[in-house]
């Protein structure tokens, strides 16, 4: 079971480093990935309620955990290989479309 969990870790993680403004940490021993996601230019919360409602995916703000969780988001990986990878599609397909992303570092 450790062997798949590290599986799935290593896949989301990877995943997640190829989005555009998304910079994730392999974490050494936790169901838990924290990615910073302050390239994409928008801030945690409303990026996280996004996703949740737009793609489905489930993933808690960094400001949950307190104000300097900014700029972060908190994802399980306590799910199958499959949900994960459809996951980190999802989340792809909502960074080409966000509007935020596109007017980023502008004005």
């Amino acid at each position: 079971m450790v062997a798949e969990f590290q599986r799935r870790r290593d896949m989301f993680c990877a995943g997640l480093n190829q989005l555009p403004g998304f910079r994730c940490p392999i974490p050494r021993g936790a169901f838990y990935v924290f990615p910073n996601i302050s390239g994409t230019g928008m801030n945690s919360k409303p990026l996280a309620d996004a996703l949740l409602a737009e793609t489905g995916v489930a993933g808690l703000s960094g400001t949950a955990f307190g104000a300097q969780g900014e700029g972060y988001l908190r994802f399980s990986i306590a799910n199958s290989y499959e949900n994960l990878a459809k996951a980190v599609d999802r989340i792809g397909a909502f960074l080409k479309h966000a509007p935020l992303v596109e007017t980023a570092g502008r004005g």
